[in-house]
């Protein structure tokens, strides 16, 4: 196999999705001279490969090592293409498989592809071709690998380890999506404005059956009330003044997936009609258009409004309220889950400085104490807003009352008097020992402190010795308890 000029290899460096030196092959042919020819080849345009020069030598790579793609002879002694490809499937499932074949194996090599081979290359092989079907190959690769990222940071993002919570109610919450996300049910998500429901309905998707479709969230508030049709079911061109082209609406874009209405409360009575009647026959009729279309998707809805007291009003029909509300999550304000405060403070922190390419910063105790005290009224968003606008603005590393935005740089000065801490237990403490109280200050205190002791101390005025001794003594006291349970 003779080599050509470099202007012939397979295209355009900067056009690639990898980086061919990260990508590892495997050459495998009986003909040691072959397999040489095709690994010099390969290697000059930056791959990296291991030469097998019979099928057994090869079988004890697979089972052994890693590769990305494997160029392998149909016809071998022991071990031929067919069981290389075979065994490479099911240990090296990413992995792809090209075969080399004489001409007259090519309807052999045709069965293996259909049994999960690439491509075949057929001899005699010229440079050229072996690296056009190797880059195809590669980028088969790279763009899985692609899709593995993004599906592994929608997970982190959207996945129900990536909301961030620590509070018994966010616990119970949790605990009843990941119950409704297995299933194709309808849900109704409602809760204040700013607490998450479009996070959460990403969520539910990401851990449903679903997952690898599309997700479309379309906000009913936000479009105008002569175009929530056209955008929920599509138009046909002419249908009316601004309808220039034929459009597919949000239902049929999401369909397969799921379809997230948010703010459902404001959706005009004319399209709760339609919106029901597609909700009971699985399919839609574009404006302007006669013909019916076969949809099948998961509807998550969100409104922030009372839809009871819509109802009452005559502004919200029962029926449709009743096909939404197959399963209902209500999200808890902020203030209802304070212990989440301070590991929001510290997730957006971090990535805010991230974002912002700003150098490490923390919050004082002072602000701390503010956030937990905060009503909140705009919710996680407002908190996410506001820390924010803290990294932007600090300039020393430290979060203190002078980063503050308006909002809470206005509330009452930090005094020397203590602060009370918001929590659910303390209207149970009046005529309890003071030793009872004295823990539910300290381990209300790490609360808010978000487990840092050194601040808990402080806040506490006690010294940092004097706080460990204490923890010391409530663990050894609930170690003791469960012994003598035990016995």
């Amino acid at each position: 196999m003779s080599d050509e000029s470099a202007n012939s290899n397979a295209s355009n460096d900067s056009a690639r999705l990898y980086d061919p030196g990260e990508l590892r092959l495997l050459v495998v042919d009986n003909e040691a001279a072959h397999a040489r020819a095709m690994t010099e080849s390969l290697e000059k345009v930056g791959y990296k490969c291991e030469v097998a020069t019979s099928g057994p030598e090869a079988a004890k790579l697979v089972q052994r090592e890693t590769y990305d793609i494997i160029i392998t002879d149909m016809v071998m002694n022991d071990v031929d293409g067919m069981e290389i490809l075979k065994l490479a499937r099911k240990q090296l499932p990413d992995c792809e498989v090209v075969m080399v074949t004489g001409h007259a194996t090519v309807p052999i090599a045709v069965e293996a592809m259909q049994k999960g081979a690439f491509n075949f290359l057929e001899k005699p092989i010229t440079p050229a071709r072996l690296r056009a079907i190797v880059e195809k190959a590669a980028d088969a690769v790279a763009l899985r690998r692609q899709n593995t990222e993004l599906m592994q940071r929608l997970d982190e993002r959207y996945g129900f380890e990536g909301i961030v919570y620590t509070s018994d109610k966010m616990k119970g919450v949790i605990d009843r999506l990941r119950r409704i996300a297995a299933t194709d049910a309808t849900v109704l998500i409602t809760g204040e404005s700013g607490t998450g429901k479009e996070m959460i309905a990403q969520a539910i998707h990401q851990n449903s059956p679903r997952r690898n479709k599309r997700i479309v969230a379309l906000n009913t508030r936000a479009v105008s009330e002569n175009l929530v049709e056209s955008e929920l079911f599509g138009h046909v061109k002419g249908s009316f003044t601004d309808a220039v082209a034929d459009r597919v609406g949000a239902f049929q874009y999401a369909n397969g997936g799921t379809l997230f209405l948010d703010e459902v409360g404001d959706m005009p009575m004319s399209t709760q009609i339609k919106l029901l009647r597609v909700l009971e026959e699985s399919q839609i009729t574009r404006v302007g258009d006669n013909k019916s279309i076969k949809v099948n998707v998961r509807l998550i809805s969100a409104t922030n409004r009372p839809l009871e007291d819509m109802i009452e009003t005559g502004v919200f029909r029962n029926d449709l309220y009743f096909r939404l509300k197959v399963v209902t999550v209500e999200l808890p304000a902020l203030r209802e889950r304070r212990d989440d405060v301070i590991p929001l403070m510290d997730h957006f922190r971090k990535m805010f400085l991230r974002r912002h390419e700003k150098p490490t910063a923390h919050f004082t105790p002072a602000v701390t104490k503010r956030f937990f005290a905060y009503d909140w009224p705009g919710n996680i968003r407002q908190l996410r807003n506001f820390v924010e606008t803290m990294v932007v603005l600090d300039t020393d590393g430290s979060l203190d009352i002078d980063d503050l935005p308006p909002e809470l740089a206005d509330e009452a000065p930090e005094s020397s008097e203590p602060v009370a801490l918001v929590g659910s237990g303390e209207s149970n403490l009046i005529g309890q020992p003071l030793s009872t109280v004295e823990r539910w200050a300290i381990e209300e205190t790490l609360k808010l402190t978000g487990g840092n002791r050194e601040e808990a101390a402080k806040i506490l005025k006690i010294g940092a010795r004097t706080l460990y001794r204490r923890l010391d003594q409530y663990k050894n006291e609930e170690e003791g308890g469960e012994e003598e349970q035990d016995a």
